[in-house]
């Protein structure tokens, strides 16, 4: 990402509601989770931080690709921050129980196939990926642009990604959804091409209103069939190298 991005993240990752919602979304998901854990793509820390005071129990270990970003990482959170490509994980085989990557293998310096291969390979047989990326490539928008977004995709789409890197078990979910018709409305309509990106201080109601609306979608016990990003959980079969 540009080097700005990243000192934006690094102040709204803790508040911001987009980070709140994406990182519950990520800890229902680690619920049954134990072990060792691989943050691939951890940004400046906000999760590997929330990690450290919701689940002290998971020894979670950084990797970054922006040598700033990383140092800002271990700062943040304490964990062992890694400085290095998804592409090449600088890790042994068989690693961790859990790699979670959060808006990763969108980004233009990603190979998805190489880095899922990568992924797959420093889990042990029977872990867990947890994968969060921006949905619908129509929905591409200025703020792709300023986070270095190649690539936004379906859940049909990510799914067959994790299917090819050998992964089994594979569930896929759409979240955001609530939220993604003003989502578009701002980013298609409203935004021009040389708008800001959405990583911003929002003011304290909108922030609150926004929060509510993902934590109503979140209670729901059906998912909805759009949003503006899509997650996946999938399992490194036992079996195989």
């Amino acid at each position: 990402m540009e080097a700005a991005e990243y000192a934006l993240m690094d102040v709204a990752e803790q508040d911001m509601w987009w980070y709140r919602a994406l990182h519950r979304r990520l800890f229902d998901k680690l619920t049954n989770a134990r072990g060792r854990l691989l943050d691939a793509g951890c940004g400046t820390g906000g999760f590997l931080a929330k990690a450290r005071d919701l689940r002290p129990d998971l020894a979670c270990v950084g990797l970054e690709f922006d040598p700033s970003a990383a140092v800002r990482a271990a700062e943040k959170s304490g964990a062992m921050v890694k400085q290095g490509s998804v592409n090449a994980l600088p890790f042994e085989n068989a690693e961790f129980d859990i790699v979670v990557s959060a808006d990763v293998l969108c980004h233009q310096s990603v190979d998805p196939p190489t880095a899922l291969a990568e992924m797959r390979r420093v889990l042990k047989p029977g872990g867990t990926i947890i994968l969060n990326m921006p949905a619908f490539q129509w929905m591409y928008s200025a703020h792709d642009v300023h986070v270095h977004t190649r690539e936004r995709v379906t859940a049909q789409r990510l799914r067959q990604w994790l299917e090819e890197a050998g992964f089994t078990d594979v569930g896929t979910q759409y979240w955001n959804s609530i939220l993604f018709p003003l989502m578009a409305l701002k980013r298609k309509v409203f935004a021009g091409s040389d708008a800001p990106s959405d990583v911003s201080a929002f003011p304290w109601w909108q922030d609150a209103l926004f929060f509510g609306a993902t934590q109503i979608e979140r209670k729901l016990p059906f998912h909805l069939p759009a949003g503006g990003s899509v997650m996946a959980v999938a399992r490194r079969g036992a079996e195989g190298p």
